[in-house]
């Protein structure tokens, strides 16, 4: 009889140990993706290229929709992406500030798409030494028609009209081709400008002049009105508790996207990391960029 006590003691034991275990899990898995239960400020990092994907859509909607984030702070560190994933990014940050404060915060290079995305916080802080700007559009694409006829290859093509699948990499571009992709980047330009002007509260005639593609220090940006002060993220902080009342005691909780799933992403994402381990972060970041395609907005150095 004493015997049964002690095991079902034991037993009772190994379960509420089990419970708490997950109750601690749990809050440990809370507390790493930054959700927390308190009333907070969101950080949320941009960084690499820009794509627009999914999980940090979804970031940026999660973090909307979190009454207990009563503002958030966008660490910047992204040389720009594709257009399209830019502009999705900027819609989902705008749609966070249309209830509540958004602070960008530019940390080493904030340009193009970078740029773009600090456009849509209300407040844009930089450091001194950040790069940024690079307002501008590109179309580019490889032209290996001189490689193949080295090989000895022939590309035949069998197409419904004279701009279908144009500009090819197997040919030199045609005036008509060139003049096509010339009307998409000129448009994109166009949609750029129209965001730094409306944004920024610069006139189009000033906005012309500043972009013509180069990049600024964080100095220069704030001496032409592209960012609206110098500092880091304790400067955000300040003025978010002097211009929209948010509580000097909120402690910063850095929000992360979910986990990526098996497939979608594995394959690229194991080419990077073996790549990082390697130390070869050159060829990381060009293996990166040659998966763009379409309209970018990326500045991008040759390394």
């Amino acid at each position: 009889y004493g015997g049964y006590n002690g095991q079902v003691t034991l037993v009772t034991f190994w379960r509420i140990l089990a419970v708490l275990l997950a109750i601690a899990a749990v809050w440990a898995l809370v507390w790493s993706k930054g959700w927390g239960f308190e009333d907070q400020i969101a950080r949320v990092r941009v960084d690499g290229l820009i794509t627009g994907d999914q999980r940090t859509i979804d970031l940026l909607k999660r973090v909307g929709k979190e009454d207990r984030v009563k503002a958030v702070i966008l660490r910047i560190d992204s040389p720009g992406g594709t257009t399209a994933g830019s502009e999705a990014v900027y819609d989902a940050v705008r749609e966070i500030s249309a209830k509540k404060p958004v602070v960008a915060v530019m940390d080493t290079v904030a340009a193009s798409g970078g740029y773009i995305t600090a456009l849509a916080a209300d407040r844009i802080v930089a450091r001194g030494n950040t790069i940024t700007g690079s307002i501008g559009v590109i179309f580019s694409m490889p032209e290996i028609s001189k490689l193949l006829g080295t090989l000895g290859v022939n590309m035949e093509e069998l197409k419904s009209g004279d701009l279908k699948a144009e500009p090819s990499p197997y040919k030199p571009m045609s005036d008509k081709a060139r003049a096509a992709s010339m009307e998409l980047v000129n448009d994109g330009f166009a949609w750029f400008k129209g965001l730094v002007a409306e944004r920024r509260k610069l006139p189009m005639a000033q906005v012309d002049v500043l972009s013509d593609g180069r990049v600024y220090t964080g100095r220069q940006a704030v001496n032409v009105k592209l960012i609206d002060e110098l500092g880091g993220e304790e400067t955000a902080v300040a003025w978010l508790e002097k211009e929209k009342g948010i509580a000097p005691e909120l402690p910063i909780r850095t929000w992360r996207p979910r986990s990526p799933g098996a497939a979608s992403e594995l394959g690229f994402s194991a080419v990077n990391i073996v790549l990082k381990s390697l130390g070869l972060k050159g060829l990381q970041a060009a293996a990166e960029r040659a998966q763009l395609d379409g309209l970018l907005v990326l500045w991008h150095p040759a390394q």
